[in-house]
């Protein structure tokens, strides 16, 4: 019988079958710990707002659009800055110390929301984000450092997997708690406030036992930690060949890059890298494509699905959960079947372009619904037409799924050069978190203020995204992290369909980023030392 998961291998690559073992995959979903946090906090807290214990409890009811905005909101700007936090703690102490921290973090910010003071909730919900901006920054990145080339997008969507797994059950909570409690008590809001210690503590019970990156550990001069690293993480021998050969090529990536920065290993000479010709596109591209990510409508549907699903007629908390808990299972079983058996096999820009097509003829379905209808008026009801929009909110989770859900994530973590890969990400990922800042703030006041014009907006920033990803974004699949170079580096085209043609000529010659440093560098040095006997002659 076939293997459903086999990937068909670059010819003439000799990987050993001991690579793509059971390691990789235990590394990434142990940390992974770290996104069902996020995923768990996208989901619950839009329920959790409409809970008749949790609105009596803060008095939503009196200011509903301000404190839904100030109480959602408060998570994304906590991240934003944990973000920032994250990237000066990583380099210093390295990828998972702060993965653990976010955890420790995360955990003191839930304890303040179980207090049910308003102020003390919000603490909670910005010391929430701290931890879950800088955990968002460094397990994408960690994960894609310790992977194989060949399965990096699986590994990598193993965080988008089980941020959607949690997600899920951030629905079905609150739709168990709402139709189950007492809404009459407050332990019909603590439950799904409690949950977040679930996620958070099994992430320090997992992190522990594993390893450190091994690009880190070499950028950091500590040689042999890293081959321990990454002969764990590979199931070979300290010794063995291939562990050699990868560890000289990181070696000599990153050597190539110190040598291009004159020597200097300081903050601020990695943040004047990231301008200079080659880098620069990679972060621009990967800065675009988490704004994008957000203005497609996700994180409004996320946060505030209750509030849309009563728009298109579906009336009452006990009802709006239920249609929410359904769209949660159709975009997390479609994200793990398209992380687990296709982002490897058919690649990242394939599936933005058809995921955007999609998305859009959804979001645009949804317009032209909520103004025939007058949904937004309180004229809607559950009819025929009800069903059917709420059937294009479940055809955009599958769409959003398999695409813009996970991939912006994965790309951004796999494009940039090993010297610069965090404080690019960091640029990344904060822009992920300011984006969901503004569109969680700014919902309630959209939905109020241009009511089915919400939909236009997000549908026409969807036909955005499908116009930069066709024209910018090149396909990575089964490149190493050490040949991105050939792909965005200053000789390298802009345009997405001739960047790939030129990578898959180069390595068709049988060369890579390794062989090309090194030529130039013999290069450099015949020309030194014909300068030098020039001289004497």
């Amino acid at each position: 019988m076939k293997n459903p998961f086999a990937l068909k291998e670059d010819p003439g690559s000799n990987i050993p079958k001991e690579v793509y073992g059971y390691r990789p995959y235990v590394l990434a979903f142990s940390a992974a710990w770290a996104s069902a946090m996020y995923g768990y906090d996208s989901a619950f807290i839009g329920g959790t707002l409409s809970l008749p214990s949790f609105r009596k409890a803060y008095g939503l009811d009196n200011n509903t659009a301000g404190l839904s905005s100030n109480i959602v909101s408060t998570f994304q700007a906590g991240a934003f800055f944990g973000c920032i936090a994250g990237f000066f703690v990583a380099e210093r102490f390295g990828r998972k110390p702060t993965i653990m921290v976010s955890g420790v973090v995360f955990i003191i910010g839930v304890i303040l929301q179980m207090i049910g003071r308003l102020g003390l909730l919000y603490a909670g919900r910005a010391l929430t984000g701290l931890g879950i901006g800088a955990s968002s920054l460094m397990l994408p990145i960690y994960i894609s450092e310790c992977s194989p080339a060949l399965i990096r997008g699986r590994l990598v969507g193993i965080f988008e997997i089980m941020l959607q797994v949690a997600l899920v059950f951030g629905f079905w909570v609150n739709y168990g708690v709402d139709r189950d409690m007492d809404p009459a008590r407050d332990i019909q809001w603590h439950i799904p406030v409690a949950v977040q210690f679930i996620p958070a503590g099994l992430l320090l019970i997992s992190m522990p036992f594993l390893i450190e990156s091994p690009r880190w550990l070499v950028a950091k001069n500590r040689g042999e930690q890293a081959r321990r690293a990454l002969s764990w993480v590979r199931n070979l021998p300290e010794d063995h060949a291939y562990i050699s050969t990868e560890l000289g090529e990181i070696q000599a990536s990153v050597t190539y890059e110190l040598e291009l920065s004159g020597g200097k290993d300081t903050n601020l000479q990695i943040l004047r890298e990231l301008g200079a010709k080659g880098i620069r596109n990679r972060v621009i591209i990967s800065v675009l494509l988490m704004l994008l990510q957000n203005l497609t409508g996700i994180n409004a549907i996320n946060y505030y699905s209750p509030t849309i699903l009563k728009a298109i007629g579906f009336t009452g908390t006990s009802v709006g959960l239920l249609a929410t808990g359904i769209y949660g299972l159709v975009k997390m079983f479609t994200t793990v079947i398209f992380m687990v058996f296709f982002v490897d096999r058919f690649g990242r820009r394939s599936a933005l372009l058809v995921g955007a097509v999609g998305a859009m003829v959804a979001m645009f379905y949804l317009a032209g619904y909520s103004k025939l209808s007058g949904s937004f008026e309180g004229r809607a009801k559950q009819d025929a037409g009800s069903n059917a929009a709420l059937a294009m909110i479940y055809l955009y989770a599958i769409f959003y799924g398999f695409s813009w859900n996970g991939i912006p994530w994965i790309f951004a973590s796999e494009v940039l050069p090993n010297r610069i890969r965090t404080l690019g990400m960091m640029f990344s990922v904060c822009m992920q978190w300011l984006a969901q800042f503004i569109v969680v703030y700014s919902l309630p006041y959209m939905i109020k203020a241009i009511t089915y014009g919400t939909f236009i907006f997000f549908g026409t920033c969807t036909v955005v995204a499908f116009c930069f990803a066709y024209v910018f974004v090149p396909e990575t699949k089964n490149v190493a992290l050490e040949d991105m170079d050939l792909m965005f580096g200053k000789e390298a085209p802009l345009f997405a369909p001739s960047a790939r043609k030129r990578y898959l000529e180069i390595r068709a010659a049988g060369l890579n980023t390794a062989l090309i440093h090194e030529a130039e560098r013999k290069a450099e040095d015949a020309d030194v030392e014909r300068a030098e006997h020039g001289g004497q002659s």
